[in-house]
Order: structure tokens, then C-alpha cells, then sequence
């Protein structure tokens, strides 16, 4: 039996399924972790929805930003939808309400004690541990499993608030938490939120810069933690500081990255090109 991490997928399920073959992936004693955004912008979201939900409890999945995303959507926030969406085809698939349905009941944050490994995918901001953490997933996970679903949804969207305060409350406080777990990369010392910060860090001007990647910061308060994450594709593959990055932009393009937990090893997949949104393909 093996445990493989695996990198943001955004549709691109050929590269995936070469992947598996290429570990020798085996869904009956085998188990895949993923760090989230199963969808969005690759050509085939629809079908890498179905494999993972096919896998029942040999999958373990955290929500990204895009899974988010389309749970925004199907949920009647269609002013929301942008041009280079690919999410059409999930929202007009027969198990439609099926496969929204198993995205909604996937965590935030995943702890695994045998492996001492926790699982998010963006990142936690610098005032919390793993307790606290938990706490705050399991506040966004009831609230998105429960009858305000819609209405959580609804307010989901903004940079607002920055920063993290006990005092914060109703939906300033879930979208401040949904924002860590799913969009963070840069934040100050003080661990206030960049979120309009994209592109990979200058590693030769980081210690010259106000904001860095929040695993930088050795004063965070999960800096015992081993933690792995994705997200940020111009980042790369990235192991160093007690994480793992395994965000490598397949469907920009890039690779899909695979970390066996058992020996750390990693497995790389360059992209096939087939995956690419439209746009992508034309400026190449």
C-alpha cells in the first residue's frame, strides 16, 4: 500500500491518469490525497470529478479556490461565472447534483497523525497552530454542509477582511478563514493577507520585501507542522521549511507533481498540451 499527494489538476485528467499509471497507482489498497482544485480552466473537470469521487475513501481531497468556485455556481451565483471558466459541462452533467453534493462534504484542512502531515490548499496564516486550525475549518465545513450553504456562498467573495482577529464574526470571519485555506500566498509579519500577490518570490530580494510566503515566516505558529499544500503554480515543486508545494501548473502548461508520503519520493508529469484552456494554446 502506498499514500500519493498529488498537485492542483484543474481538469487535466489524461496527465493524471499517466501519472497513476506511471506509480503504478492501485485504487484497491492505494490511497490519493489531493491538495484541491480538482477543476477550472483544463479541458476534462468533469471527468476528473467523477475518478475522485469513484475512489470513495481512497481519496482524501481539500477544497481549492475553483472547487469553491463552482460550488459557488451551482449554488445560483452564475454572475460569478468568467470567460475562461470550463465548468459548463460539470453543470450540465446528469450527476450534476451528485458530484456537487460529494465536492461540498470535502474538508478545508486534512491532519494525518500517522504521517505527522496536514493538508490545505493554499496555506494557514501566521496566528495558527494546528488546533486552532481545525477549529476554524470545522467553522467553514458546518456552515457549507448546513442550511446557510447558499447564503455563505453568496458572501464568499472579496480580499476583505486582512487580517486575522478572534473578534472578526458572521461572514467577514468565513471569509476571512476560506480565504487562508484556499487563496493565500503572501502575507506580512504581522500576517496581514496579500492576496493580489501572485507571481513566484524573488528568493535574491525576499529578505529586502514587506510580504513573503507565509511559510517564510518562522515566527508562525505552525512551524512544527509538516505541511502540504498547492496553489501556486508560478512557485513550482517546493520542499523546504517543513512544506511541500506541489502546485507545478499542468494545466498552464507545466507539469503535475506527485509526492509518495511513505519515502518522499517525487514523480513529475510534464503536460501534453492537451488540457490547455483555449487562449493558452493560441498564445503558445
Amino acid at each position: 500500500m502506498s499514500t500519493y499527494a498529488i498537485g492542483d489538476i484543474q481538469g487535466c485528467y489524461k496527465e493524471l491518469q499517466q501519472l497513476l499509471e506511471l506509480v503504478k497507482f492501485n485504487p484497491d489498497v492505494d490511497v490519493l490525497w489531493c491538495t484541491g482544485d480538482l477543476v477550472n480552466r483544463g479541458s476534462n473537470s468533469l471527468e476528473v470529478l467523477r475518478f475522485f469521487k469513484s475512489l470513495q475513501e481512497r481519496a482524501i481531497v481539500v477544497l481549492g479556490n475553483h472547487d469553491m468556485h463552482l460550488l459557488a455556481v451551482a449554488y445560483g451565483n452564475t454572475r460569478y461565472l468568467k470567460p475562461k471558466d470550463t465548468l459548463t459541462p460539470i453543470l450540465q452533467a446528469p450527476d450534476r447534483d451528485e458530484l456537487i453534493e460529494w465536492l461540498r462534504y470535502r474538508p478545508f484542512l486534512y491532519h494525518d497523525a500517522q504521517f505527522e502531515l496536514t493538508m490545505v490548499h493554499a496555506g494557514l496564516p501566521l496566528q495558527w497552530d494546528l488546533q486552532q486550525a481545525r477549529q476554524c475549518a470545522t467553522e467553514v465545513e458546518e456552515v457549507l454542509r448546513g442550511p446557510q450553504c447558499q447564503k455563505y456562498l453568496a458572501n464568499l467573495y472579496g480580499n476583505e477582511p486582512k487580517k486575522w482577529s478572534l473578534k472578526l464574526t458572521r461572514w467577514e470571519r468565513l471569509r476571512f478563514i476560506t480565504n487562508c485555506f484556499t487563496r493565500l500566498r503572501y502575507c506580512n509579519t504581522k500576517g496581514k493577507l496579500a492576496l493580489k500577490k501572485k507571481g513566484p518570490p524573488n528568493f535574491e530580494l525576499i529578505d529586502k520585501e514587506e510580504d513573503k510566503p507565509w511559510f517564510w515566516w518562522p515566527h508562525r505558529a505552525s512551524c512544527d507542522l509538516q505541511i502540504i499544500f498547492g496553489h501556486w503554480a508560478t512557485l513550482g515543486y517546493y520542499a523546504n521549511y517543513g512544506v511541500y508545494g506541489l502546485d507545478s501548473g499542468c494545466v498552464w502548461g507545466g507539469a503535475l507533481t506527485a509526492l509518495r508520503l511513505e519515502d518522499k519520493q517525487v514523480f513529475t508529469l510534464p503536460c501534453a498540451g492537451e488540457c490547455l484552456p483555449n487562449d493558452f494554446q493560441k498564445e503558445k
